[in-house]
């Protein structure tokens, strides 16, 4: 028979920042060690040892992120710069991406020919990341989307950046006007249109990162009645590709849209909207780096 699991009170891991502002007063489920979990069973331990490591781990892990920081929504090329760049600073940060790989619209490079081209105001963050590019010119270079994408989840996670993939954001977590918050549920209860109650992330800073849908905005402003912080006060919507337009309104469109709420790379030209700007990415990473300056300059006055 298995053995139950205890309640205790939970320990703060002080290495873990912001964990340490949990309030310990509250119970969390207690696991017991491997030992025992197995004493009493008659062959079938590794299976039952496999089976509890992934349970114990992957809970540990969600309960650990579920008051926090930053929440990242889409684990794109600027939301894992963000992240990456967020967790540096001492932040407690998760990224929440609904495929099972992040790394968004990088991996593919353009029409499934895995090269990128990142401008030259880039470079210092491939270098960063550790990711190798071939200068074409004094101002563009190329590099394997695929060794790009994979080094910008290693970092970020390395960073201390909790990454969960098959999770999507389906809503915020709305208090006092402001998002204050997500709410996640596996990806496959979505598509197979069940429906099962999502569960809740706290968090100080939403930043959405979802690319060209723009999702985490446009639930906000669409189910709350409110006005965005754009010219109109709604979603203006995505142009047509322009790349040096779209580059540089990349940047400069990288900004909180609503208290509690940034976008950043194509999440914000099309909440700003801006031009998109095909397989070139240096300002998807330059947005990346100016979301995490402008998200931690204010969780740095609070």
């Amino acid at each position: 028979m298995l053995a139950r699991a205890e309640i205790k009170p939970f320990e703060p891991d002080p290495g873990n920042a912001g964990v340490g502002r949990i309030d310990k007063s509250h119970t969390y489920a207690y696991y017991p060690p491997m030992q025992d979990i197995t004493a009493n069973m008659k062959g079938g331990v590794m299976e039952a040892i496999v089976s509890n490591a992934i349970v114990h781990s992957y809970f540990k892990k969600l309960q650990d992120a579920l008051s926090l920081d930053v929440v990242v929504v889409g684990g794109g090329p600027s939301g894992l710069v963000a992240s990456e760049s967020l967790a540096k600073k001492g932040f407690k940060v998760a990224l929440f991406d609904s495929k099972l790989s992040p790394g968004g619209g990088m991996w593919g490079g353009a029409m499934m020919f895995n090269e990128l081209v990142i401008q030259k105001e880039a470079w210092h963050i491939l270098e960063e990341f550790n990711i190798k590019y071939t200068k074409i010119s004094e101002d563009l270079a190329t590099a394997d989307s695929i060794q790009a994408t994979s080094s910008l989840i290693y970092h970020s996670s390395k960073a201390g950046v909790k990454v969960f993939n098959c999770i999507s954001v389906e809503d915020v977590v709305f208090i006092n006007n402001r998002v204050s918050g997500v709410v996640i549920n596996w990806t496959p209860i979505g598509r197979l249109d069940m429906h099962v109650d999502p569960l809740m992330v706290r968090s100080k800073v939403v930043l959405d990162a979802t690319g060209h849908p723009s999702e985490i905005a446009k639930i906000t402003a669409q189910k709350n009645n409110i006005k965005l912080n754009t010219v109109t006060g709604m979603i203006m919507g995505e142009m047509s590709l322009s790349i040096d337009e779209g580059e540089k309104s990349t940047i400069e469109n990288t900004k909180e849209a609503y208290p509690g709420l940034y976008v950043s790379g194509m999440a914000a030209n099309g909440v700003f909207g801006s031009f998109r700007m095909g397989p070139i990415f240096g300002g998807m990473l330059q947005s990346g780096k100016s979301a995490a300056e402008s998200i931690a300059k204010e969780l740095s006055n609070e």
